[in-house]
Order: C-alpha cells, then structure tokens, then sequence
C-alpha cells in the first residue's frame, strides 16, 4: 500500500511538472521577462536553469540583502505569496510548516517572500512559529526578477483598500503590483532546479509534492 502511495505521489508530481512546463513554455519567446505584466495570466517567469538575479530585498527586522547571498547559506525552496492578509497564502504556509522539518533535514532552507513592507512581516511574524524567512520585498525587486509581477486592476486594488485596509505595493508608474503565486526551488549557486507558477491564486500546490520536489531535483 505504502509503495502504491508513492507511485501515486511521484505520478501526481510529474503531471505537477508538466503544468508549470507547459505554462513557462507559452511566454518562452518573451523578450524581457522582467517586465511587469498586464495580467497573472502573462507573467513570464524565469525558466529551470536559470540564475537568480543580484536584487536587494529586506529580512522582516528591515535590513537590506542580496537575494543571492540568502541563496549561498543553503539550497532553498523559495515561495512568492501575497501577503499576510491573502487566506490562500496562509493555508499555504500553514501546509508548508507540516513539512519544513522534513525539507531542513534535506538540507534546505524556506524564504517567503512578498510585497510586504518589513512592518507587516513583524506583525505577521509574531502570529506563527514557522522557520521559514519571511522576506520583504516591498519594492518588487525580487518579484520583477523572477518575471511574476503583474499589475492589479484599479478597481480591484480600491476594493482591497476600501474592504481588506490592504494598501498594495506599487511601482515606478504608482500602479499596484502583486506577484502570481509561485515556488522556485533553486541550489546555493543561485540556479533554479524546479519552479511552479500558477496564475490562479487559489491553486497551490500541496506541501507534499513540494516535498517530493525538493526530493527529486537533489538526486
């Protein structure tokens, strides 16, 4: 029964595989995928084997690093999320806390990171004992590197100000940006081993195929 399980979990991970496959292989002619999209549905994310770029974000205390520098210390399953207030998000770090002794013990390390100002990170901090590093990127340097921002519609945007008191981050040109929700496992060179993009914010993958992820992009 066991070995029926596992069979069942590496076959549910390799169609996992192919959706994130198919998704990245729809925008592989982009030109710059630093771009930020009009839509989730077009966001052009960084493909397997490439490098994650030298941008700066913050820890939640505010101090300033280099992405990569994090990347040094240990491979990392990194996880893009929302933010705090997204209830998807939550239950997502809420099945990746079921697992993050497991993804220690192969040897990794999980940052989460969002469009947060290091203040909410504090405050979202305080409210759970997950291990993972809680990363702002308030400044969507990161978000931008990884080709998964996307602008949110105005309306959108004053609904979640009006309704949720969630002030979203914006860039240069003062429109709101959110990223599509992803995970990226990537080795301490910096390099991506296995990434998941979903435009649809209300489908995550389970913290076990993460899990068997991890596993598989190590042998």
């Amino acid at each position: 029964m066991k070995n029926i399980f596992k069979q069942t979990l590496y076959f549910r991970l390799l169609a996992l595989v192919a959706v994130a496959l198919a998704f990245t292989s729809l925008h592989a002619n982009a030109l710059d995928r630093t771009q930020i999209a009009d839509t989730a549905e077009n966001v052009t994310p960084i493909l397997n084997g490439s490098t994650v770029a030298n941008v700066m974000v913050k820890t939640a205390d505010g101090s300033p690093v280099s992405l990569p520098a994090l990347l040094m210390q240990k491979p990392s399953v990194i996880v893009f999320y929302r933010g705090g207030w997204c209830p998807y998000c939550s239950r997502q770090l809420a099945e990746l806390k079921d697992i993050e002794q497991e993804l220690v013990a192969e040897g990794y390390q999980i940052l989460a990171i969002s469009p947060e100002t290091p203040e909410k990170l504090q405050a979202q901090k305080l409210q759970t004992e997950f291990a993972a590093q809680l990363i702002s990127d308030a400044e969507l340097n990161a978000i931008r590197s990884f080709g998964i921002g996307f602008y949110v519609p105005d309306e959108t945007r004053k609904l979640y100000k009006d309704r949720m008191q969630i002030e979203l981050s914006a860039d240069t040109t003062e429109r709101a940006v959110l990223p599509a929700p992803a995970i990226f496992i990537t080795d301490t060179k910096g390099t991506v081993l296995f990434n998941y993009v979903n435009p649809d914010f209300k489908t995550r993958p389970s913290a076990a195929l993460v899990l068997s992820a991890a596993k598989l992009v190590k042998q």
